[in-house]
């Protein structure tokens, strides 16, 4: 059937048409059912919704997604055939049961992902089965594969180092002073990084407020060659392109299944031709790991992965109870990381976690010896070496002038949040300071966040500054401070506890 094309300005999520509900009987088509859209030999899988009175007989309302993919435009015309389910449905089903899936039906749910063939409740039901389910080994390691088998690969004629954190620290900022110290010792280091999805700031965006974070295969390529190091967004190079997809359906679910981590990391990994992997596992209350005989999983889950794809990895658990350094947020975060690069002074805890990291790439290397690469790491920052390496970097990806740490634009509008007693910081919620840093605009907004003037067990007199918000609007940074007066990340004990016994008049 032959239909007039009707555009509508919403994001369905996937490839989906509305048709009318007579024109749908006459082709038989239900609610969830899938129609070939075909014009002039280009044809589209969709999923079928229905409506008795937005789209007319004769026409189909073709959603953002489809009509971009296609290049169809209002009043063209298309032809509309059934067609049936994809098998991979079946296959999702059987996980649902709880059995283990084979290496081609597992092909076959990852590349239907990639073509938009599964509507969002059959993707949302694949994450759930395999959250609730779980999947052993070999299914992650099919899983990796297939994710790695239906995207882009880059393929270097040397050995290849990468760095990942699994997440769930805020002020995360290692990568931009370990890949730069690694780079200044001769290694390669293709680092493509996550923008923040729940958190206050991922890699790509404190980066992206200093130089181009939008690289392309042949960018990242050209400029490892040149400079030794990218340090750019894995989001628009086309590496494991299924990942993307189902971290859309994971995050409004809130679940992170184990097997999905760690297929996530390592095809992209393995998509930029990685030999050796550094990976940074954060551990401590509220973050993804909240214990050591987790981070254990984790660290050997990974290693045996990684040695079924090719890939060396080795496994850093770092402290994670509280933020790393004192900035939260883009900008405050790339201000801070250009600081330590240049040897200004800043919190013990970054320049420790981003020598730690860079010391072990450095012994996988062979730059270092065992146990010898932390001290490397941190006599090529002191050097400057690092600095100068970092800023080769962002101009090869595309400065945007900046190459000072003074000269990192934040936002103008900023509350101080004062303590209101005298004591020691006894605790410091990750998860509220990044709620409020959120609140003030972050990530989204380049400048706003947060730098603590405080940090976990350091003493604090009564109207001391505990930390500082930053906004780029002043009705966002309002919100901020109503919600760091709400949360209260900070808790303040005095010394004495209780005094026994208690004496009255």
């Amino acid at each position: 059937m032959e239909l007039k094309v009707r555009r509508i300005d919403l994001e369905a999520g996937g490839f989906e048409i509305i048709l009318n509900e007579e024109d749908a009987k006459e082709l038989g088509l239900h609610p969830q059912d899938r129609a070939k859209v075909s014009k002039k030999g280009f044809t589209v899988t969709a999923i079928v919704n229905l409506s008795q009175s937005m789209i007319k007989r004769g026409e189909v309302g073709m959603f953002v997604e489809i009509s971009e993919k296609m290049g169809v435009k209002n009043g063209d015309k298309v032809r509309i055939t059934p067609t049936m389910r994809p098998l991979s449905v079946d296959y999702i089903k059987k996980k649902i049961g709880g059995e283990k899936l084979t290496k081609d039906e597992i092909y076959a749910i990852i590349k239907d992902i990639v073509e938009d063939n599964l509507s969002v409740i059959e993707l949302a039901s694949y994450v759930t089965a395999i959250y609730i389910r779980g999947m052993d080994m070999d299914e992650t390691e099919w899983m990796t594969s297939a994710m790695v088998d239906t995207g882009e690969t880059i393929d270097f004629e040397y050995t290849v180092f990468d760095v990942h954190s699994i997440g769930g620290v805020p002020g995360n900022k290692y990568a931009p002073i370990a890949v730069p110290i690694a780079a200044a010792a001769g290694l390669k280091v293709p680092k493509t990084s996550s923008r923040a999805i729940s958190s206050a700031a991922g890699t790509a965006d404190l980066m992206e407020v200093l130089t181009r974070v939008d690289l392309n295969i042949t960018d990242i390529k050209r400029i490892v060659d040149e400079v030794g190091a990218t340090l750019a967004w894995g989001g628009a190079v086309n590496l494991a392109p299924a990942d993307d997809k189902i971290v859309r359906v994971e995050y409004p679910l809130g679940i992170d299944p184990h097997s999905q981590v760690l297929a996530s990391v390592m095809a992209k990994k393995k998509a930029v031709g990685a030999d050796f992997l550094v990976l940074d596992i954060p551990m401590g209350p509220e973050t993804k790991v909240p214990d050591e005989k987790t981070a254990r999983k984790y660290a050997m889950d990974f290693i045996n992965l990684g040695e079924r794809l090719g890939i060396t990895v080795e496994a850093a658990v770092t402290y994670g109870g509280q933020p790393v350094g004192r900035a939260i947020g883009p900008a405050v975060e790339a201000r801070e990381a250009m600081m330590a690069l240049e040897g200004k002074p800043v919190s013990t805890s970054l320049i420790e976690k981003a020598t730690d990291i860079a010391g072990m790439l450095l012994e996988l290397g062979g730059v270092a010896e065992r146990g010898e690469g932390k001290e490397l790491a941190k006599d090529i920052l002191k050097s400057g070496k690092a600095r100068d390496k970092f800023l080769e970097i962002i101009n090869a990806q595309g400065s945007r002038g900046i190459e000072k740490s003074d000269e990192v634009p934040i936002g103008k509008y900023h509350a101080e949040i004062h303590s209101p007693e005298e004591g020691y910081i006894s605790i410091l919620s990750n998860k509220a300071i990044v709620k409020i840093a959120r609140a003030a605009g972050a990530p989204r907004d380049k400048g706003a966040g947060i730098i603590l003037n405080k940090k976990k067990s350091e003493k604090v007199d009564r109207g001391e500054v505990l930390y500082t918000i930053y906004a780029d609007s002043k009705a966002k940074l309002e919100e901020a401070v109503r919600v760091a007066k709400m949360l209260r990340p900070l808790k303040i004990e005095g010394m004495l506890l209780e005094r026994i016994p208690s004496y009255k008049k």
